[in-house]
């Protein structure tokens, strides 16, 4: 599974930057973000500590910021901080057990995050949440839904986004071979450092065009 995140996000910012007119580098891309979601919300669940999970987080988003402003966005908040502000917001809630506080955190955060540039924005909060409280078939229909109003905010550039409920058609009709797939992992290290490494990587290669 990390492999396969890390592969098909690698695929993605090459034809954002090096290949922009093959658009299967993108449709492949789509695969990349759900597996991220998905990792955070498991390993925010069964993390020893999640100050220290936060922390981490923190730190590995604003190494990447940077790298992420040469080589894709200058003007946005890598996705890091999206994952951040995600665990964030799960922290937040398991400390109360009111619907209507844990919902006005969701609308607060998300908010926010459609304001400021986060990468995905809402969408990425959210898909976030769903691993984390959803299962089985409610799982494709939320992700089904968050694509769906993810294509009425962002128009015809959401279509590509469709591709991205692959990863939770595996994870609800195909649980062995997803099983499988998360037990194939690679060293922390490289878990951790291959986002910012790669920007950086991307980023020499976008200048040196210039």
């Amino acid at each position: 599974m990390q492999l396969i995140a890390m592969l098909t996000m690698l695929l993605d910012h090459l034809g954002m930057v090096c290949f922009e007119n093959q658009l299967w580098l993108r449709i492949i891309g789509r695969i990349a973000f759900p597996i991220y979601a998905y990792a955070l919300a498991k390993g925010y669940l069964y993390t020893r500590s999640k100050t220290k999970y936060l922390a981490r987080l923190l730190v590995l988003a604003i190494l990447s910021q940077i790298p992420y402003q040469l080589a894709l966005n200058p003007d946005g908040l890598n996705v890091i901080f999206t994952l951040f502000m995600a665990a964030s917001v799960m922290q937040i809630m398991d400390l109360t057990s009111s619907l209507w506080a844990k919902g006005g955190i969701v609308i607060a955060a998300g908010t926010v995050m459609q304001i400021f540039p986060f990468d995905y924005g809402a969408y990425g909060l959210l898909l976030v949440l769903m691993f984390r409280f959803a299962v089985n078939e409610e799982l494709i229909f939320i992700h089904l839904l968050l694509n769906l109003l993810y294509l009425l905010v962002y128009g015809p550039g959401g279509i590509v986004q469709m591709l991205s409920i692959v990863p939770t058609l595996m994870i609800v009709y195909g649980p062995a071979v997803w099983k499988r797939l998360e037990d194939v992992r690679v060293r922390r290290w490289l878990w951790r450092s291959f986002y910012p490494l790669h920007l950086a990587a991307l980023a020499v290669l976008k200048w040196a065009e210039w």
